[in-house]
């Protein structure tokens, strides 16, 4: 006699939060941290002034981007709880109401009206506050907002992309500096392209091809700045 075990499923759309806040931090901070680089280069300012300016355009970006995401989750935080207060409240003032609302979520994805009238309060009498917030307001403890987490996690993505083009300004003579920070930073950019397509299951070329057009862009122009005020 067989053992039927279930599958665990792994779909493409379930890493595709986090992934996008990881790749869009590192992408910023390679491309910002890289341009400014090159720019300040390309201006013909000293070795020590080109290191100075990385350093503060990484340290900046990475607490901005905290202080963004820490200030984005945490309204999201506060939408969140002040729904899960008032379902509490409907719950407590209007149980069958509250249980005909859930019935016609599931009537809506296709169970019949009996059937969803019985799932619904079947859930409602294990938890019904988690029903509701799952099926009606669409959160979960996995979903849920996360503020300092989701602060440290933009502010390490931006860090990580960034320290690349500081340590080619570091490394190179100060005649290559700009050559060698804009050539590092395509790189990691086209790497991250390619990374962030394959982990979501999409073709690699193009979006590689996109996030190195737009970096090149980006660093041609700040360069172009660069030599237009040098000093």
């Amino acid at each position: 006699m067989s053992r039927l075990h279930p599958l665990s499923e792994r779909h493409a759309v379930e890493k595709l939060g986090w992934l996008r806040a990881a790749v869009l931090g590192a992408n910023d901070g390679t491309l910002s941290t890289g341009s400014l680089i090159v720019g300040v280069a390309s201006s013909h300012a000293t070795h020590g002034s080109i290191l100075i300016a990385g350093l503060s355009a990484l340290v900046a970006g990475a607490l901005s981007m905290a202080a963004g995401e820490y200030v984005s989750v945490s309204s999201q935080r506060d939408s969140e709880q002040a729904d899960i207060a008032r379902e509490k409240q409907e719950l407590a003032t209007d149980w069958d109401g509250e249980v005909t609302e859930l019935a016609g979520i599931y009537q809506q994805r296709g169970l019949d009206a009996d059937l969803s009238h019985t799932v619904a309060v079947a859930l409602m009498q294990h938890d019904a506050l988690g029903a509701h917030a799952r099926d009606e307001l669409g959160l979960s403890e996995a979903t849920a907002a996360r503020p300092i987490q989701a602060a440290f996690a933009s502010a390490s993505a931006f860090s990580s992309g960034a320290v690349l083009p500081v340590l080619a300004a570091v490394l190179a003579p100060i005649s290559w500096v700009s050559w060698s920070v804009s050539l590092t930073s395509v790189v990691v950019l086209a790497v991250l392209g390619i990374v962030g397509a394959v982990a979501g299951g999409a073709p690699p070329l193009r979006p590689a091809l996109r996030v190195t057009f737009w970096g090149i862009v980006a660093m041609i122009i700040t360069g172009g700045i660069g030599h237009l005020f040098g000093v």
